[in-house]
C-alpha cells in the first residue's frame, strides 16, 4: 500500500549531555520517510529544502525507494535550520535557533501521481499546511495521521483543533495532550481530545513508552530500557513512521494491528536515539529490527501460573 508524507526535511545542531554536533541533517519528513523505508512501501514525500541541501542525503532517500518527485528544491534560498540543547534529564531542551527559510511559505503541492495514496502521515507542521494537503486529495486515504505540538497550541488553537477533526489518528506526547485537553489525567485527555473528532489518539511517554485509545479500549507500549540515550531528537518521528509504514505495509487498520504497529514505531524509535541525528537509521538492518521488536515482546509477556482462589 502507498503512504504519503509530508513534513520537513531539513538542518539540526543538536547539543546533549553526550556531546554536539554541528549542522547535521533532520526534519520531521526525514525521520519518518527513513523509518517506514523499513516495510518495503510505495512511499511519498511532500516536503521543501533549500540549494543548500546535499544531494547525497536525496540519493539515500531514493535509495531507500522514496519517491521525492514531491520535494521541492528552492533555488538561491536556505533549508529550515533548528538548533537545541537538552538538559540532562534529556526529555526536557531548550530551541537555540530556528530559521524557518524556505518553509516559511512552503505551498504543499502534491504531483498528480501521489493522489490515490492509501495512507497519510502529516509530520508536525502548521495545521494549515496540514489541512491544505488533506484539502487537496482527490480521493480520502484509508487512514490518516497526524503529528503536531504545543507550539501550535500556543498561537493557532483553533485551527490545530480544526486539522485534528479531519484526521482518523492523532500522535502527541503527554504534555501536549495535557495542553490540548485542559485535562491532567491522560484516559480523561483522551476523552476530551477524540471527541474534537480523531477515533484513535497516540500519547507518546518518550522513556515510559506509549498509548493507544480507541473508544473504551486501551493499549500500553512499554518502552525498551537503554543504557544510554545520545540523542532524543526525531525519536518521536522515527515512532510515527514506524508506525504508519507498519500499517500500510499490512493494510490492516484494525485495532489489534495498531498494537503490533505501536511495538514496530518503538522498536525503531530506541535505535533512533543511539546516535546523533538519522546515523543510527542510516545503519540498521531489518534482522537488528526484528531481533529488536523480539525484546519488547519479552518486556510484556508472561504466564500466571496459578489463579487468585
Amino acid at each position: 500500500m502507498s503512504l504519503l508524507t509530508v513534513g520537513s526535511v531539513a538542518f539540526d545542531a543538536i547539543e546533549t549531555p553526550f556531546g554536539k554536533t554541528d549542522k547535521i541533517i533532520g526534519g520531521a519528513g526525514t525521520y519518518i520517510a527513513l523509518a517506514a523505508a523499513f516495510y518495503n512501501n510505495e512511499q511519498n514525500i511532500v516536503s521543501v529544502v533549500g540549494e543548500d541541501f546535499p544531494e547525497e542525503m536525496l540519493n539515500q532517500l531514493k535509495d531507500r525507494n522514496v519517491n521525492i518527485d514531491g520535494l521541492q528544491i528552492k533555488k538561491g534560498e536556505k533549508t529550515f535550520f533548528w538548533s537545541g540543547k537538552y538538559h540532562n534529564d534529556m526529555n526536557s531542551r531548550d530551541t537555540l535557533v530556528t530559521e524557518l527559510n524556505v518553509l516559511e511559505h512552503f505551498d504543499p503541492i502534491i504531483p498528480e501521481h501521489y493522489q490515490g495514496a492509501d495512507f497519510l502521515l502529516l509530520g508536525n507542521l502548521s495545521p494549515q499546511v496540514q489541512a491544505q494537503v488533506i484539502e487537496r486529495l482527490t480521493v480520502r486515504p484509508k487512514l490518516i495521521a497526524m503529528d503536531t505540538m504545543n507550539f501550535w497550541m500556543d498561537i493557532a488553537m483553533d485551527d490545530l483543533k480544526k486539522t485534528i477533526s479531519m484526521v482518523d489518528i492523532l500522535i502527541i506526547n503527554d504534555e501536549e495532550a495535557r495542553q490540548l485537553s485542559g485535562e491532567y489525567s491522560l484516559v480523561k485527555a483522551s476523552k476530551v481530545i477524540r471527541a474534537i473528532g480523531p477515533k484513535y489518539l497516540i500519547i507518546k511517554k518518550g522513556e515510559h513508552g506509549a498509548l493507544l485509545f480507541e473508544g473504551d479500549r486501551v493499549f500500553f507500549a512499554p518502552a525498551l530500557p537503554l543504557e544510554e540515550v545520545f540523542d532524543p531528537t526525531g525519536a518521536g518521528d522515527t515512532f510515527a513512521g514506524g508506525f504508519m509504514g507498519y500499517l500500510a505495509s499490512t493494510n490492516d487498520i484494525s485495532f489489534e494491528n495498531m498494537k503490533r504497529a505501536i511495538i514496530n514505531g518503538s522498536a525503531l524509535a530506541s535505535f533512533c536515539v543511539e546516535k546523533f541525528g538519522t546515523e543510527r537509521l542510516m545503519t540498521i538492518t531489518k534482522a537488528d529490527l526484528e531481533k529488536r521488536i523480539e525484546q519488547f515482546v519479552a518486556l510484556t509477556n508472561f504466564e500466571m501460573v496459578h489463579a487468585i482462589s
